[in-house]
Formats: C-alpha cells, sequence, structure tokens
C-alpha cells in the first residue's frame, strides 16, 4: 500500500468515470437539479428581487460611467475607454438566448462559468469582469452580476452618447454552470457548421433549438460561412441566427450597425501565442485567460477574434460613422496580423481612418467583418440601412430600442422589472397582461363550474395545458393571460382543440357569470377538480387559489414568438406528437426543468395525473387504478407491486400482468415504467407507495400542482 495516493481520484472533477460513462443509456437527472441549493452560498431566506430595491442606483451608475474611462495598466483600455469591452462583454451575455427553448441569455450571469468562460467568441472577457469586480465588491449582495454586467453594457452606450430606451435589474445569479442548456454536438470549438446544419446552404435547417452557427460562437463566424468570406451566404445565416433570437431584419440590422459603431476588433498578434482558457489556466492566472506574452502593456496589441481594427473613425462616440464608411468606400478582402479575413477600404483618405487604439498619433485602417458586408450587399438589410442613413434620430432610436429587447428578452414580463429608468411603454414581446379582477366571489365561481357539467378530466386537463406552456429559462408562458383561447394556442394538438372549444364555451359564461377572468376560471377549475378528486379518496383539502389573472387580447400577443412554446411532447399527459430521436423521458425532464420542478415533484405529478385520467385521448396508458378520477397514490403502489410483470409489446408500449396468472392487469408507455427502473425516481415512487403516505401523496400533490399554476404570476412576487 505504500505509495499509495489517499486521495480519490475523479469524484467530482473532469478525470473520474461517471454513472453516465459507465451507463450511458441510463437517465441523466441533473437537468432538474439545476433547481435545488446546493450550489448557492447566500442564505436560504435571501432575496435578491428585494435587496437590489435597496440599491443607491444613481450612485452605481455613477460608479460606473466612471469605470469606462478609468484604464488599468494591467489591461489598458482602447483610447483610454472600456466601452467597446464591456459592450462586448454584456452583448455576449445576452446574445447567447435562443427563442425554440428561452435558454441563453444575460438573466443569470452565467458567462462567470464554463463553457461560457472559455469560449472562443469570449476571448478576454474574464477582463471585463475583473474590471468591474471592485464595484461589485462595494454594492455587494445588492447587485448580482447578470444585472451588473448588462448594465455596464447599457451605461458604456450612454457615455459614448447614445440615450438609453430604459433598464431593469431583478436578474439573479446562477452559482453553477447550466447544464441544461445545449449547446450543440461538436466535440471540439469552432468545427466546421455542416455539423449542425441538414444542409449548410439553407440556414433554417439548422439544428433546434440552437442559434449560433458554430460551437463557441455566439452568432454567425466573422469570416464568413466556415471561415469563407462570402457576405450573401453570411448574410442568410445572419437572418436565420437573429430570427431564432427573436430579433426581425430591421433590429438585425439596427443592431449589426449599432454595435459595430463603437470598439474594434483585436487580431495584432499570434493567436496561437495565447496561454490556456480561463477554465483550464493554472492556478497562478486565478481564472485570467488567453494571456497574451506579446501584449506589452498596450491595448492595439491585443488578440480576440483575430480580425484586427475598429469599424468607424471615432469608435468611442455613438455616431454615423458605420454607416458613412460602410457606403462612402468600396471594400476588399484582406488578413489581419493574425491571419484572420477581414474587409478593408479601397483608398480611403486618411481622416477617416481611425487612430491606433493606443498611440493616437497613428492612424489604422478601418475594417468590415463578413456580416456586416452582408449589411451592404443583401438588398433588405441595404434597404433597411439606407433607411437609417437618411433618418439618424429613426435609427438611434431603434437601435436602443433593439438593444433593450435584446439585453432583456429573458427577464420576462414587465411585472419583474425593477428600477428607476424602466420604460412606461408596453412592448408585445414582453407578453403583457392587463390586470385581473379580483372583485369576485370564489366560492360563487367554484360553485357554478362544480355544477357545469364537466368532468375531472377536462378540468384537471385545461388547466394544465394552459399552465405548462411556463418556461423558466425565459419567464414567458403559462396560464396568466388565458392564452390558450387565442391563436397559434387553441390550435395545438397537444391541446386537443375539440376538447379544448367545449370546455372553455363552459368557462367563458362562468367568466360573463361571475366576473373572474376566463384564466383565473380555467385554474380555479383545475381547483375545484382535484378537491373533489381527494375527498372521493378521502382526503379534505383546498387547493389554494390566488386571484387576479388578466385575459391577454388578440393584439397583445405576438403569435409568432409563441409558436416555439408549443409543446411537442407531455410525458404529464402520456402524449408526444410523434416518435423523436430522444427518449421519451428525456423529453418529459426537458419539459419539467422549464417548469422549474424538481424531481420528486415531477415524480409526484405524474402519479396524479395519471390516477385523474387526464392522459391524451383517454388513452389508458399508466393508469394504474381501477378509481379513476379520484386522487390516489395507486399509480405508485401498481408501480412497484412484485406481483406484476413487464413485457414490452410494441414501440413505447407494455403491458404489466399478474406474475401468477400472467392476467392483463395494466398498459404502459415507456415513461410510466421509467418510474420503477430508474433508481433515483424509483426511490421517490416507493415513498409515495408506502402504505402511510398516502395523505402525504395528496399534499405534495396539492403543493406541486400549486407551483405549476402559480408559476407565471409575478404581478404577485
Amino acid at each position: 500500500m505504500s505509495g499509495k495516493c489517499p486521495v480519490m481520484h475523479g469524484g467530482n472533477t473532469s478525470t473520474g468515470t461517471s454513472n453516465n460513462d459507465w451507463w450511458p443509456e441510463g437517465i441523466n437527472l441533473d437537468i432538474l437539479h439545476q433547481h435545488d441549493r446546493k450550489t448557492n452560498p447566500m442564505d436560504a431566506d435571501f432575496d435578491y428581487r428585494e435587496e437590489v430595491r435597496k440599491l443607491d442606483f444613481d450612485a452605481l451608475k455613477q460608479d460606473v460611467h466612471a469605470l469606462m474611462t478609468d484604464s488599468q495598466s494591467w489591461w489598458p483600455a482602447d483610447w483610454g475607454h472600456y466601452g467597446g469591452l464591456m459592450i462586448r462583454m454584456a452583448w455576449h451575455s445576452a446574445g447567447t438566448y435562443r427563442l425554440a427553448d428561452g435558454r441563453g441569455g444575460g438573466g443569470t450571469g452565467s458567462q462567470r462559468f464554463a463553457p461560457l468562460n472559455s469560449w472562443p467568441d469570449n476571448v478576454s472577457l474574464d477582463k471585463a469582469r475583473r474590471l468591474l469586480w471592485p464595484i461589485k465588491k462595494k454594492y455587494g449582495n445588492k447587485i448580482s452580476w447578470a444585472d451588473l454586467m448588462i448594465l455596464a453594457g447599457t451605461v458604456a452606450y450612454e457615455s459614448m452618447g447614445l440615450p438609453s430606451y430604459g433598464f431593469s435589474f431583478g436578474r439573479e445569479d446562477v452559482w453553477h454552470p447550466e447544464k441544461d442548456i445545449y449547446w450543440g454536438n461538436e466535440k471540439e470549438w469552432l468545427a466546421p457548421s455542416d455539423e449542425r446544419y441538414g444542409d449548410v446552404e439553407k440556414p433554417e435547417t439548422m439544428e433546434n433549438p440552437l442559434a449560433a452557427v458554430q460551437m463557441g460562437l455566439i452568432y454567425v463566424n466573422p469570416e464568413g460561412v466556415n471561415g469563407v468570406p462570402d457576405p450573401l451566404k453570411t448574410a442568410q445565416q445572419v437572418r436565420e441566427t437573429f430570427a431564432r433570437m427573436a430579433m426581425n431584419d430591421e433590429e438585425t440590422a439596427a443592431l449589426t450597425a449599432g454595435g459595430h459603431t463603437v470598439g474594434k476588433c483585436h487580431g495584432n498578434g499570434d493567436a496561437g501565442a495565447l496561454s490556456a482558457v480561463p477554465e483550464g489556466s493554472s492556478v497562478e492566472s486565478q481564472g485570467f485567460g488567453w494571456g497574451n506574452p506579446a501584449m506589452g502593456g498596450k491595448a492595439s496589441n491585443a488578440v480576440s477574434s483575430g480580425i484586427e481594427g475598429a469599424w468607424t473613425t471615432n469608435p468611442t462616440q455613438f455616431d454615423m460613422g458605420y454607416f458613412d464608411l460602410l457606403f462612402g468606400y468600396e471594400w476588399e478582402l484582406k488578413k489581419s496580423p493574425a491571419g484572420a479575413h477581414q474587409w478593408e477600404p479601397m483608398n480611403i483618405k486618411e481622416e477617416d481612418k481611425p487612430v491606433d487604439a493606443s498611440d493616437p498619433s497613428v492612424r489604422r485602417n478601418p475594417i468590415m467583418t463578413d456580416a456586416d458586408m452582408a449589411m451592404k450587399m443583401d438588398p433588405t438589410y441595404r434597404a433597411l440601412c439606407e433607411k437609417f442613413m437618411a433618418d439618424p434620430a429613426y435609427f438611434q432610436k431603434t437601435f436602443a430600442k433593439a438593444w433593450f429587447k435584446l439585453t432583456h428578452r429573458d427577464l420576462g414580463p414587465k411585472a419583474r422589472y425593477i428600477g428607476p429608468e424602466v420604460p412606461a411603454q408596453d412592448l408585445i414581446w414582453q407578453d403583457p397582461i392587463p390586470a385581473g379582477n379580483t372583485d369576485y366571489s370564489e366560492e360563487v365561481a367554484k360553485q357554478k363550474i362544480a355544477e357545469s357539467g364537466l368532468n375531472i378530466s377536462e378540468m384537471v386537463s385545461t388547466a394544465w395545458d394552459s399552465a405548462r406552456t411556463y418556461r423558466g429559462s425565459d419567464m414567458r408562458g403559462g396560464a396568466n393571460g388565458a392564452r390558450i383561447r387565442l391563436a397559434p394556442q387553441k390550435d395545438w394538438e397537444g391541446n386537443e382543440p375539440a376538447r379544448l372549444a367545449k370546455v372553455l364555451a363552459v368557462y367563458e359564461q362562468v367568466s360573463a357569470d361571475t366576473g373572474a377572468s376566463l384564466a383565473d376560471v380555467i385554474v380555479l377549475a383545475g381547483s375545484v377538480a382535484i378537491e373533489n378528486a381527494a375527498k372521493a379518496a378521502g382526503y379534505d383539502v383546498r387547493v389554494p387559489f390566488l386571484k387576479g389573472r388578466g385575459d391577454a387580447s388578440a393584439e397583445m400577443t405576438d403569435g409568432e414568438s409563441f409558436e416555439p412554446l408549443e409543446p411537442l411532447a407531455d410525458g404529464f399527459r402520456n402524449w408526444q406528437k410523434k416518435d423523436y430521436a430522444v427518449k421519451p423521458e428525456e423529453l418529459l425532464l426537458d419539459r419539467a426543468q422549464l417548469m422549474g420542478l424538481t424531481g420528486p415533484e415531477m415524480t409526484v405529478l405524474i402519479g396524479g395525473m395519471r390516477v385523474l385520467g387526464t392522459n391524451y385521448g383517454g388513452t389508458q396508458q399508466g393508469v394504474f387504478t381501477h378509481r379513476e378520477g379520484q386522487l390516489t397514490n395507486d399509480f405508485f403502489v401498481n408501480l412497484t407491486d412484485m406481483g406484476n410483470t413487464w413485457k414490452p409489446v410494441g414501440k413505447n408500449a407494455y403491458e404489466i400482468r399478474d406474475r401468477q396468472t400472467d392476467a392483463l392487469k395494466w398498459t404502459a408507455s415507456h415513461i410510466d415504467l421509467v418510474f420503477g427502473a430508474n433508481s433515483v425516481l424509483r426511490s421517490y415512487a416507493e415513498v409515495y407507495a408506502q402504505d402511510d403516505n398516502g395523505e402525504k401523496f395528496v399534499k405534495d400533490f396539492v403543493v406541486a400542482w400549486t407551483k405549476v399554476m402559480n408559476a407565471d404570476r409575478f404581478d404577485i412576487a
């Protein structure tokens, strides 16, 4: 035993062998552990959204403004102004957002962690965060990293002459990498983008839910598709990528132009000479990555994208210089000192060249990326740019609103906004909902619902379908607003349109008779059904209910942006639209995580939904009870009964038979049986199957149900 290392290797490091390495076909429940507090260093009663309200907003902004021109020797500012760096940090934090699943974005401060902190597109943003550290240290718990990073970008624009459209605080930090976010299957950074396209010539074939064209990029390759310059091809990738972020062509053109009106690209040297990325750096580097041995204390020697140069004559001023140069000159392809493709102007006037980032006595050629040239060569983008050039005030306003949308898209509805600079205007992408009525009798409404003739399955299913659209990734969807009655939701296959129309017709009359909003009636009816189902099983429970949901109108609803919220599978109702490459239980985990559920909450909801008879189309898979419609723990009792055998009888279809007589007892889906097969899920199922936990099951179901119904009630926070 002599010489044996006393440390058990691999337990929590990348060098070990995990359960998923040993059993790759098993399901990984880590996605649901994102919601626990094990990694959170703050006290259990800490509420950031309350703390930030105590912040001295004016003092904070003054400090961030002062930082912009306080150049530090360890990372000198371009032209003595950190604005470009701070904008890039904020942009790359917010710009990971994608509409398909609402994940990414700047709402959690996740740029502090791998993989984002070490992405090729984020070279040297570690320096921006360290520059902000004295401010974070000073204001402490009253300002999150997520808020501070976005604020720094907004203040940077203000300091360079752009009036802000507004700003909201309220983003809460995470304390670990967000492992639930799928960034792609590639095994190396910047692998050819062909790997995530059905056909790279057709940008719309990019794999969902991805938005960036290559692993490690925020948007598109600035040198061109797969690094090959071709502005018209790049234009198509830009259009698709920004559309997947819920940006239209005008917003895209404004963001491109406004983003490149200030700051510069960095490629004045050999990128291969840089040290390791932050996540792979040595301990003495203290989290700094991409060390540049040739920096020499000069901002002009920095290397990040590999492209080298500023876009405009005055890179620290928000002006019309981007358009002046892009459309005022012809451009030709050249190579940067780092060897990257970039476009440079032909026969440019000396006075139109920006000065060197470190030496104001020297002027350098401006540059354009392939995406910039796309703004000039793509007919649609060109027309929009010409519109901006003809009306600078319109461009300024359009960019400011687009920047606000970019940096607030994942913050959720306006009810979550905090601070003195929250804009008064309601924007359609904020999914506005009018205030609901609270001046009605809940008991009268419940009585009318109970007398409506609707059954438990209809009431529970409708409430669930209305609420299940909620996703905590960007705080969109949910029952508030009753958008289930509007296009596109009323026609979604998973909502069983015929059944939905029947139920909504009844609820509309209840709403008219009582003064309750339709949104409240939908949720309250679910409560009535659950209380009755529990009573039938011998349990007297009351489902908590909060009045005040509003009913959104079609004019308040951007139907196109709601289309990605359509559930393509719902394991809670034992349904999926079609067969997919991923397993049904993986789709269930993804849905549960987006809804903010823990493993036990997901488990108890599955068991309750099955015995309440809420399966899509009334199928009997997983309905392990002879008391359908009663809120019992029968699903778990019968799932764990060792008097059963389990036999596959088709794709995603199983029979449960009596072990002695072989008599058919139940049918099941893969999702049903995984709660008995997976060791973690079985441990939860066994708790609810115990003889002494029938009442606990009912109480836990009600708590989890209420959480789902109220997930989007930001108006009462």
